[in-house]
């Protein structure tokens, strides 16, 4: 029997790359991710794809014709990542970029059988005002102009008359490994506290009185996949996918400075973005002394700073999104938010990305 072919689009982030090991871990599927940077993940074949670019997309043409299966976690972010998030050019460069690809599956794999696309909280608002929650796949659109829009609007209508389905995935606040990525909680806050050992000082909540929110593992998302690859209750369905429980960071933050072996000091409320200089001197330090893969704050972190600075500063009103939907569909799995938390600063120690 033919092997299923996944290929991957954004391999490199924080959702494909957990998406390649988990299924490269089955040993039944053929792998390709495409990306401009290597994703490093043994088993899975690797492309340089800039997706901006319908001529760096169109060469591979004959390389995607095995494709039977896609996963489309590609992201394009402007450097102001939050005023980004309403900006007129950022949703054309992501329709852009989904939509060519998708043009040239369509005539280059005629076994497409599924695509998983991603969203996000910013479905309901979450960036424009606070939420109803629990959120729920089957309430309006919230008005507010959005790239999720422009390509789940062009999937729908791609997918007329055609055999394949769709499964489009709602995570919120993903924790995962990569470097450069620029919503990457796990990398800022663990910079953040590896400086301040390295400081010898306290690590004090920079945030202020946070609400209650969610988390999603990588690794739990790239198991909805794949069962989503399988599932007749998957086809043509839009999910809230988190890892089953909910997070306080300024409960939660003692536990992240014990792991990293500093104390926790007093709240301290503090922005990152603005502050990268005096950062990035601390880690040219640590990152000499331990030898890290990745030597500048900058190429780890990036615009995450300023995710950072928008998730601490997050008020009293909560976000939640209701998973009870997925979980009626067939997919139950679940993760202990803190114990992820931990797995991923641990890999990011192990692949030196991260000071022992």
């Amino acid at each position: 029997m033919t092997r299923p072919v996944l290929l991957v689009a954004g391999a490199s982030g924080l959702l494909g790359r957990a998406a390649l090991e988990h299924f490269a871990g089955l040993g039944d599927w053929h792998l390709l991710g495409i990306s401009r940077r290597a994703h490093g993940v043994p088993g899975a074949a690797h492309l340089a794809v800039d997706l901006a670019s319908p001529d760096s997309v169109w060469r591979h043409r004959e390389a995607l014709a095995g494709t039977t299966h896609l996963l489309y976690v590609a992201l394009h972010e402007r450097d102001d990542l939050v005023e980004g998030w309403l900006h007129k050019e950022q949703m054309q460069h992501n329709l852009a970029m989904f939509a060519t690809l998708l043009e040239v599956l369509e005539a280059a794999a005629p076994g497409l059988a599924h695509v998983s696309l991603l969203q996000g909280t910013k479905a309901y608002g979450v960036h424009v005002e606070p939420i109803p929650v629990p959120a729920r796949e089957d309430r309006p659109r919230h008005p507010h102009e959005n790239f999720y829009w422009l390509q789940e609007d062009h999937l729908r209508a791609c997918q007329a008359g055609r055999p394949w389905t769709w499964t489009i995935w709602r995570p919120q606040a993903v924790f995962g490994l990569a470097a450069g990525s620029p919503m990457n909680l796990v990398a800022a806050i663990g910079a953040w506290l590896s400086i301040c050992r390295h400081r010898g000082v306290p690590a004090s909540y920079p945030g202020e009185t946070g609400g209650v929110t969610a988390a999603t593992d990588a690794r739990l998302l790239a198991r909805a996949v794949e069962w989503a690859s399988a599932s007749p209750a998957a086809r043509n369905q839009t999910f809230n996918v988190t890892n089953g429980d909910v997070l306080s960071w300024p409960h939660l933050w003692p536990a992240l400075c014990l792991a990293f072996g500093v104390e926790c000091g007093e709240p301290e409320p503090r922005t990152f973005a603005d502050r990268t200089e005096e950062l990035e001197a601390d880690w040219r330090c640590i990152s000499a002394r331990h030898r890290l893969a990745v030597p500048s704050l900058e190429q780890l972190v990036g615009s995450s700073w300023q995710f950072l600075d928008r998730a601490m500063a997050a008020g009293p009103a909560p976000s939640i999104l209701s998973t009870i939907k997925l979980r009626q569909a067939g997919f139950s799995d679940c993760l202990d938010t803190e114990q992820s938390l931990l797995y991923w600063f641990d890999r990011m120690r192990r692949e030196r990305l991260l000071p022992p």
